[in-house]
């Protein structure tokens, strides 16, 4: 198999679900996303079970579809998000290296207000996986990673606006600053805060989303609990 072809199809498929442009709940062809991504059918199943593994593709039948989004199993990876968060900040205000919060601090600080939501996107990942590092328990980083996997696609409505983008620059910062103090019951408080502002907000868009796609055949579903 070429792997190199196998790589670059999973890697622009994720892309076009990650960032919405294939729709939750949207029917897959192979043979469409053969012409589509320019590659043969091989690698394109291999690129939709790889996906599938991540959630962002399952079977549908004999065909495929772009995973729905479900509600309950957002709820849960921002539940599971912020204890994650809880933990690396409290294990950070002990160890961290001043001159990496330093580091932190300036990143943020470059941040360009009039960034796109791509470079908001990564930008707020980037923050979180430091974040998690400054905990200097790489299993922190690792959990960070694949929750971030987990809430990809919903994250883009998250940056959606210059706004929403300066707001959660500024709350990052006040993270970086408490932390840097070495005030862990500011730093628990403030990401408690973030990460609970987020959810709300998130949940109150896609539940939104979720009336205006219904009637197009899409899905943003709620499993039972």
């Amino acid at each position: 198999m070429n792997t190199t072809s196998e790589q670059s199809a999973t890697d622009t498929l994720r892309t076009l679900i990650l960032s919405l442009e294939l729709m939750p709940g949207m029917g897959l062809s192979e043979r469409g996303l053969e012409e589509a991504l320019g590659a043969s059918r091989t690698p394109i199943r291999a690129a939709l079970t790889r996906l599938e593994v991540e959630g962002l593709t399952r079977r549908s039948g004999r065909s495929w579809q772009v995973a729905p989004i479900d509600l309950t199993e957002i709820r849960a990876a921002m539940e599971f998000r912020e204890a994650l968060e809880i933990g690396a900040v409290a294990l950070a205000t002990e160890r961290a290296d001043a001159a990496e919060v330093v580091g932190i601090q300036q990143r943020l600080e470059a941040g360009s207000a009039d960034e796109d939501e791509a470079a908001g996107l990564q930008g707020g990942t980037d923050f979180h996986l430091s974040l998690a590092a400054l905990s200097g328990n790489p299993f922190f980083v690792d959990a960070m990673r694949d929750v971030f996997v987990r809430l990809a696609r919903t994250r883009w409505l998250e940056v959606r606006t210059q706004e929403s983008r300066a707001q959660a620059r500024r709350e990052h910062q006040a993270i970086a600053t408490a932390i840097q103090s070495g005030d862990t019951e500011r730093a628990t408080e403030l990401v408690i805060l973030h990460t609970r502002g987020t959810r709300d907000r998130l949940l109150a868009t896609l539940e939104g989303e979720r009336l205006r796609l219904r009637g197009r055949g899409l899905a943003i579903v709620e499993s039972p609990a």
